[in-house]
């Protein structure tokens, strides 16, 4: 009688398979260490609008600090900026006032969370993780864009075009203007209405709806958008509103903004660690574009201001200094047909100037203007929105506030297209500020704050104190349990559950992710889901023990365990992967967290624990397994 001789298997790893989880632990370790240190209570200080600091301003600072004795532990000048770091929160916040007191409107002071991290460890590259609104402190707004006004500049846009196109085609009209909700044009003759009539409908059949009208004494085309362009313009107002906010809060460094849709109008803006609401309005409601208009020549600018009334298709502006100018209304370029700007100093002049660069339909427009208009002086016309909270009778009502000043009125030498320089500005901190808004974008429509709420630092901490109890709740309790239930075997299993969570921290600290308290849920989650992986594998083993060897169960046990776990770790990953494209911020969130923990739980809970079991039973006669 012959019998199967079973299989021996030694259980050995090769040597890279140590060194890799090796390598993953230390780079772990190191780079999960930046969330130990914290953050130190500081204040920033950032130059006011159109002013720059000086070496006297440094001395000022330092003078106030000196005088001041609170306990600083660092002041650094960096980027035109004050960094300056306390050991406590209370002292913050009193050289907080002190210095906004001392230094005036020549300054914006914000308090500020600075990473306490080591000099070794940054220069590594490690970086503590963000924390959300809900766990650091800071502002939230909710933004209200007016799609009313969208629509109307939509209609304002199609007048140039539609003026534009009717010339080129030779079409007599009568002078039109957008309206609310339509345009409306008249004809010459019908000749000519016919002609008009066919060229729009050429045109602007799929943008408007367009209705003839030949009743009344001159021949009209009424035109009006279609709900579908209504609809497209108003997302396009939406989503352009939001790029620009996201772009203006990144340059102005407010780390890890939330700036995401709400409903059909609203937009949700939070800025983790910006404890100073002034400040995040400040941010939020630089506003400013700008538009490129010809001056016009023939009328009165002097005569204008006295009697209240500009020429036909002029309108009165003024320079920074009060001085009247007359500019045409038909607008050239905006600021929406920018792309890039950068501030520089002029080389002939020695002031302050701002390169531009605008867009392809931008540069023709430009250069069509330039073109016909050589000796004749273009204006540069600054416009900033904001929203101003007055008291009526005791009670606060926003109003919105548009001022519009002239830079300058410079005569055309050339022809020009896409590139050309903006001079005439104060000081080089306002090209800088110039600039930056330029590159942001303009905004596509209006907006105004509805809601607006702070979440203070100690709020943060309570969260971040409850969040990190949950984790350690839980992780000492799955702890005892797996020992208990799997004895030796339940300990590696908790070994691995360490290292998993610190590379969890570690790719999030790497990813700079925002760290919230659904975030904190998510591995919370992800600690009692770790160790199911472990649990099959080691139930394997134990129905492997009744059939053979010892190192045939570990090895039977790792291999047929392999499968089950992937199905389910794979359809919790899927469902992961659907909550981060569906959901929003908070659901986002809890996604991330929970699918870089199971990634690195398959990891752990496979290749760890088998590493380690190899190493300690693996070619080696075993009379018994603790498990």
């Amino acid at each position: 009688m012959f019998q199967t001789q079973q299989k021996i298997i030694s259980n050995q790893y090769p040597a890279w398979k140590y060194l890799l989880l090796i390598v993953i632990t230390v780079l772990g370790i190191t780079y999960a260490m930046p969330n130990i240190f914290g953050d130190d209570p500081a204040v920033q200080i950032s130059p006011a609008k159109s002013v720059e600091f000086t070496q006297q301003t440094q001395q000022q600072v330092a003078n106030i600090l000196e005088q001041s004795n609170l306990a600083v532990k660092s002041s650094v000048f960096e980027n035109g900026k004050f960094l300056i770091r306390f050991q406590n929160a209370e002292d913050q916040l009193k050289a907080k006032s002190l210095l906004k007191e001392e230094l005036g409107r020549s300054a914006v002071v914000a308090l500020n969370l600075a990473p306490a991290t080591p000099s070794w460890l940054s220069g590594l590259g490690g970086q503590p993780m963000y924390l959300g609104l809900d766990l650091r402190g800071g502002v939230h707004f909710l933004m209200d864009v007016d799609m009313e006004a969208a629509v109307e500049k939509a209609y304002q846009r199609n007048v140039d075009e539609l003026k534009g196109l009717l010339r080129e085609q030779k079409v007599r009209y009568l002078p039109f203007e957008a309206q609310k909700n339509q345009i409306e044009i008249a004809f010459a003759s019908d000749e000519y209405f016919q002609n008009g009539l066919s060229v729009i409908q050429a045109e602007f059949a799929q943008r408007f709806i367009i209705t003839p009208d030949q009743s009344t004494a001159k021949p009209r085309v009424v035109l009006t958008f279609s709900d579908a362009t209504i609809a497209e313009t108003q997302k396009y107002a939406l989503q352009q509103n939001i790029t620009t906010l996201r772009n203006r809060i990144n340059e102005l460094g407010v780390a890890e903004p939330v700036i995401q849709q709400q409903g059909e109008r609203r937009i949700v803006v939070q800025l983790p660690g910006v404890q100073d609401t002034a400040r995040a309005k400040e941010i939020l409601g630089a506003t400013a574009t700008l538009e490129f208009r010809m001056v016009d020549e023939q009328g009165d600018a002097e005569r204008a201001q006295k009697t209240g009334f500009a020429p036909n298709n002029a309108e009165l502006q003024h320079f920074r200094d009060g001085r009247p100018i007359l500019l045409q209304r038909q607008l050239i370029v905006s600021g929406e047909n920018v792309i890039n700007a950068q501030s520089s100093i002029d080389p002939q002049q020695g002031s302050p100037m701002v390169s531009v660069t605008l867009d392809g339909a931008g540069g023709r427009k430009m250069l069509a203007t330039t073109k016909k208009n050589i000796g004749n002086r273009m204006a540069v016309l600054f416009i900033e929105n904001r929203i101003d909270t007055i008291e009526v009778n005791g009670e606060k009502i926003k109003k919105r506030v548009t001022s519009k000043d002239v830079i300058n009125a410079a005569v055309i030498r050339g022809q020009f297209a896409e590139r050309f320089q903006i001079t005439g500005l104060d000081s080089p901190q306002e090209a800088q500020d110039l600039a930056l808004l330029l590159r942001a974008g303009a905004l596509a429509a209006p907006m105004e704050i509805v809601e607006e709420r702070t979440v203070g630092p100690s709020m943060g901490q309570d969260n971040i104190n409850q969040g990190f109890l949950s984790v350690i709740i839980g992780f000492l309790l799955v702890l005892i349990l797996m020992v208990w239930r799997y004895k030796f075997f339940g300990m590696i299993a908790n070994f691995a559950l360490m290292l998993n969570l610190v590379i969890i921290i570690a790719v999030l600290s790497l990813l700079q992710a925002t760290l919230t308290l659904p975030g904190i849920a998510g591995i919370v989650l992800t600690v009692g889901m770790a160790v199911d992986a472990n649990v099959l594998i080691f139930e394997r083993i134990r129905e492997e023990l009744k059939n053979g060897s010892i190192q045939n169960a570990i090895y039977s046990g790792y291999e047929k365990a392999f499968v089950t776990i992937a199905d389910a770790n794979i359809t919790t990953l899927l469902a992961a992967l659907v909550l981060f494209s569906f959901g929003t911020g908070p659901i986002k969130g809890f996604a991330i967290t929970l699918s870089i923990g199971i990634l690195t739980s398959m990891f752990t809970a496979i290749l760890g624990t088998r590493a380690i079991i190899n190493w300690y039973y693996g070619n080696k006669r075993v009379e018994k397994l603790s498990i």
